[in-house]
């Protein structure tokens, strides 16, 4: 379950603090470990601050988009002070987060994604999330280090694992039962994003609409069956519309 669980570190600046991400992720029992753009990478400096975890940092695949480290996940979380910028889904508390991501780790890969040391995700790379969540802190200063950040949360998602009862049997949850990848959501959103637009329903790509039917969609939760129906169905719609 745990090598399900995924953290993606976006356009690291320093590489001292991915070595100690990968050190605060080995602690707590994670492995998989996906750059996005990192400045300077690989790096001695990595290597050093990893002190002991350097497999991790050795065994780290860098991608060029947070598309690309996310596609096959089914649950992507990102780490944002920006509350409620963005109408996604939000945990308040990163203890029902840990669970959920660990809930949904038993099947399909998840990811937690972290932002640049001096000002985190951009609201295009929180919307390749599906949630958002916070680490609570002080709020006279609530400023955390990016392997700081790391360390928290993957504590939390460590505890959530380690406390799910040893005898916790689930059976094999079909394929079609399964929430969507990013990559499957997606492709829905594109085909939405057309037939809204072939429609007249809304006369611009990028509307507000969009993306509040996003977040919508992502609070809906369809399952892998849900969405070939619903991409069925604007197949249909499709075929009544006006040609391009």
């Amino acid at each position: 379950m745990l090598s399900n669980i995924r953290i993606v570190l976006v356009q690291t600046f320093h590489p001292g603090n991915i070595g100690a991400s990968a050190r605060a992720m080995k602690t707590m029992g994670l492995s998989d470990l996906v750059l996005v753009n990192p400045r300077r990478f690989p790096d001695p400096e990595a290597s050093r601050l990893a002190a002991g975890a350097e497999d991790l940092v050795d065994n780290a695949r860098v991608v060029e988009s947070l598309a690309n480290a996310t596609n096959d996940c089914v649950q992507v979380v990102g780490a944002s002070a920006r509350l409620r910028s963005l109408p996604l889904p939000h945990f308040d508390e990163p203890d029902v987060m840990a669970r959920d991501l660990v809930s949904h780790a038993t099947s399909d890969p998840v990811a937690l994604v972290f932002g640049r040391e001096r000002f985190g995700l951009t609201n295009d790379e929180i919307r390749c999330c599906s949630h958002q969540v916070s680490i609570p802190a002080n709020p006279d200063y609530s400023i955390l280090n990016l392997a700081q950040a790391v360390q928290v949360l993957a504590h939390e998602v460590f505890t959530a694992w380690r406390r799910r009862p040893h005898n916790d049997y689930r059976p094999a949850i079909p394929a079609e039962d399964r929430p969507p990848t990013r990559e499957q959501l997606g492709h829905f959103q594109v085909h939405l994003s057309q037939v809204m637009q072939r429609s007249g329903f809304i006369n611009q790509p990028h509307a507000r609409t969009e993306a509040q039917l996003e977040a919508l969609f992502a609070r809906a939760r369809p399952s892998r069956k849900e969405l070939s129906l619903l991409r069925g169905l604007l197949g249909s719609l499709e075929q009544h519309l006006p040609g391009e």
